[in-house]
């Protein structure tokens, strides 16, 4: 009996790819987006993860259709930039419901499925959930919601063997960087929005492919004791482990001298 997982946010970016690579490795991959494609070897559901409902009706149809849901990838998400000041309500509702609301929707709906395969929950989180990203603030607070969503959860399933990762990508070149929702104003805060903006867009832009993060993600699938966070790339992981030895100051002035200066 081949393994079934769920992937949200899988017509695009890390999710497409991740979709691909797994289909290539026996999985029988269902793709939950608010668009679909025509890829060979992907089930494709409409979806939108901020309404509950619609959730609910994707996993029941997935069920039906294979008895079985062994995995879900947490994947779904967007991002927004500018100063916190001045972004507006329907920016933060928006990037709110997709990257908090979203998340938690399919992580509640998941968990009785997989509570019966005893079965693995893989959340995608962000490096900026650990470093946060100046008029980024958004992105890295939803991202630091998964992570601390996905310490929790693990917590809470154990005894029903539901295993919960957290997967942290770094600089990542997909789609997301031009689909990117920017507020560039600069009253008050003069030019450093832009600065910051395309610093960090040709970080991304120079960042490793997609497949890279796929492969951190097979990895946790396939381990019986998976990590709760992982960090995608040696050199994130190196990141992670000086911010954590470093007071929190001295990390917050290297963040300001690469990003918010």
């Amino acid at each position: 009996m081949g393994r079934v997982v769920i992937i949200t946010g899988a017509t695009s970016g890390i999710g497409e790819q991740t979709a691909l690579f797994l289909r290539e490795k026996g999985f029988t991959v269902y793709s939950l987006a608010r668009s679909v494609k025509d890829k060979e070897g992907i089930n494709y559901i409409k979806c939108d993860v901020t309404d509950k409902q619609s959730v609910i009706n994707a996993f029941k149809e997935v069920k039906e259709r294979e008895g079985h849901i062994d995995d879900v990838i947490n994947n779904a998400g967007m991002g927004i930039s500018g100063a916190f000041e001045y972004t507006t309500d329907e920016d933060a509702n928006k990037i709110l419901s997709v990257n908090l609301v979203g998340v938690t929707n399919v992580a509640r709906v998941a968990i009785p499925y997989l509570r019966e395969t005893k079965g693995h929950l893989v959340q995608t989180g962000s490096i900026a959930g650990e470093l946060p990203i100046p008029f980024q603030t958004y992105y890295s607070m939803t991202k630091a919601a998964v992570e601390i969503l996905s310490q929790s959860l693990c917590l809470e399933l154990k005894p029903f063997g539901i295993k919960v990762s957290c997967v942290l990508p770094g600089d990542t070149k997909t789609g997301f960087t031009a689909n990117r929702i920017k507020d560039s104003s600069d009253e008050l805060y003069g030019e450093r929005i832009k600065s910051s903006v395309k610093r960090m867009e040709k970080d991304e832009q120079q960042g490793a492919k997609p497949i890279k993060v796929s492969k951190v993600i097979y990895k946790c699938l396939k381990r019986k004791n998976p990590p709760v966070k992982i960090a995608v790339g040696f050199s994130y992981k190196c990141v992670r482990l000086l911010t954590k030895l470093l007071p929190a100051k001295l990390a917050n002035v290297f963040l300001y001298l690469l990003y918010g200066k």
